[in-house]
Formats: structure tokens, sequence, C-alpha cells
């Protein structure tokens, strides 16, 4: 079975730790372990999250040119091709540590297609870097220009997440799943690029919403199925109240009647939808520690075209 499994933000970096390269690695260590127990026999893509790196390397760019300032910060696609390429190495170094010795890996580098008339841009909404105290938001707003949101009880920076059109490299990375290599690509969603007024392609401001690219990929890699890992072990109904309920298995057209909020479970709906009504397919969502019952449809939650035969109290909610 090819499976492509997209990680959350949080297998790399769990909410309020340190961002230091020890505990990015600890967490992707314990994500390979979980990965490594559904790979024999089955063809394996990896993509992942990276807002809360792209996030950093931006502050970091941005106070050395408050120190050189004939020097220019880097741009935010040339920023996500640094880290897609370093959280692609730690994941595939730490698979490498657990999975057999012959196993191919290899970390592609990814540019995604986006709109540059993407209304997203007038309206940016994808939280990237740390979390803010308000005071902290505001001042940094005043300084740099970046727009602020509400982040629970605290705030992030946001930026414009276009929807993904192409993926350019497809053709490279399914002839090395076609061969066995487990690939890592279409990390942070991907490099987002446009093509300008001469034709000539080149990066934007943006940062792709992961999971949407990573609903994209399956599809056009023709996947038997997309599994979100994150850090809850399904959708739920009624989050954070007494009436939460987990759905179990549920179809697009159930799932879409309902409403999730745009900064955590909502793209990852979004996603599994598009998926499931692209391809027929069935999608995933669910704690990256139960990837394996996952991929049996034992765990998560599973959106298919239909209940696929299950009883009608078992369909919609555990």
């Amino acid at each position: 079975m090819r499976i492509v499994i997209a990680l959350g933000g949080n297998a790399i970096l769990r909410r309020g730790q340190p961002m230091t390269a020890d505990n990015q690695r600890e967490n992707i260590r314990s994500a390979a372990q979980s990965i490594a127990t559904v790979a024999e026999g089955n063809q394996l893509v990896i993509a992942h999250g990276n807002g809360p790196q792209v996030g950093l390397l931006a502050l970091q760019a941005a106070s050395y040119h408050d120190v050189a300032r004939d020097v220019a910060p880097y741009p935010l696609d040339v920023l996500g091709a640094q880290t897609e390429a370093m959280i692609g190495y730690v994941i595939e170094q730490e698979l490498g540590n657990v999975l057999p010795p012959e196993q191919p890996l290899a970390t592609v580098l990814t540019m995604i297609e986006v709109d540059p008339a993407d209304p997203a841009f007038a309206n940016p909404t994808k939280p990237i870097g740390p979390v803010y105290d308000r005071q902290t938001a505001d001042a940094m707003h005043a300084a740099s220009g970046w727009t602020f949101a509400p982040d629970g009880e605290h705030f992030r920076r946001v930026i414009a997440s276009p929807k993904p059109k192409r993926i350019f490299e497809i053709g490279p990375i399914r002839t090395l799943v076609e061969h066995g290599t487990m690939v890592i690509c279409a990390g942070g969603g991907g490099i987002p690029t446009v093509y300008d007024g001469q034709g000539r392609l080149q990066g934007v401001e943006a940062v792709i919403d992961k999971d949407l690219a990573s609903a994209l990929l399956a599809e056009q890699l023709h996947a038997d199925m997309l599994v979100i890992a994150t850090d809850v072990d399904g959708v739920y109904t009624g989050w954070g109240t007494p009436d939460q309920r987990r759905l179990s298995r549920i179809t697009p057209d159930e799932l879409e009647t309902m409403h999730f909020a745009a900064g955590s479970m909502g793209p990852k709906v979004e996603a599994a939808c598009r998926f499931v009504r692209n391809t027929g397919r069935p999608a995933s969502i669910g704690a990256l520690g139960d990837i394996a019952r996952i991929a049996a449809g034992q765990a998560g939650t599973r959106v298919a075209q239909s209940s696929e035969g299950s009883p009608p109290e078992e369909r919609c909610c555990t």
C-alpha cells in the first residue's frame, strides 16, 4: 500500500518547547519510531510542517538585518527551502536509525506552484514562529510591519497561505517511490512559487499549508491512503466541551457540515475531504503514536466516500 503521511508540527516541536536542535531531534526520533511500525510492506512518503522553524529563521534574519543594515533578510521562500532541507535531513537520519539498513531514503526539495491572485495574499492567516504576549506582538508589529493574530492566550505572526496548485518535482518523487525509496518531500507545504509576467518561475512571500500540500501530493502519487498525523486521536465535535465526541468514520459531505478551527483542525479536515473526493480513496486523521492502527482503519477519524460497512452507531462517533 502506498501511504502519504503528513507529520504535524508537534512531531517536530511541541507547543511551549524551546526551539533547540536537541528538542527537535528528540521529537523526530519518536516520530520515526512510529513511522517504522508501518514501513514493512508499504511505500511511504513523508511530508511535514515547518511553521515554528521558518518563523525562527525569519526572526534571526531580521535581527541580523538590524545589525548589518546593508544585508537584506532572506525572503520566506528561501527560508522555507532551508527548513525543508534541515528538517528533512533529521527525519531521514532518524528513520535510517530505526529502519533496515537496506531501506533507501531521500529528501527532495519541493517547489509548489500557487496562484499570485490567490485571495490568501490579502488575508494572512498562517501562523509561523514562536508565541508572544500581546505587548511583545504589538511592539514587533510596530517595528517590522508583521501581522499578528491570537493563538489561544498568546499571539503568533501570520502570513499568506495560498492554495497549492502543482508540484514541480512530482515526477522524480514518483520515480523514487516506485523504485522502493522512502521519500521526505513537500516539507512545510513545499516552497511557494509563482510565474511572473514574463513567465519566469520565482519564489513568493508565503507558506503553503502542509496538509493541503500533502493531499495534493497523495493525489498526484496515486496514494492508497493519506494519513494526517497530529497530537490528538481524531477529529472531535464539541472540542473542549463536556459534549465532545470523536468522529470515527465519516464522509466528506457529513464532515463539511461541521465547523473546525481554521488554525488547527480546519485545514486537516479540508485536506482529507479533498483527497477523498478527488480520488475515492480514504484519508485518516489521528495521533502519530497510533499510526499503525490508523493505517489498518482501527484508530483515528477515517474519512471515506461511504461508511465502509460500519454499523451506524460506529460510523459517526465514539
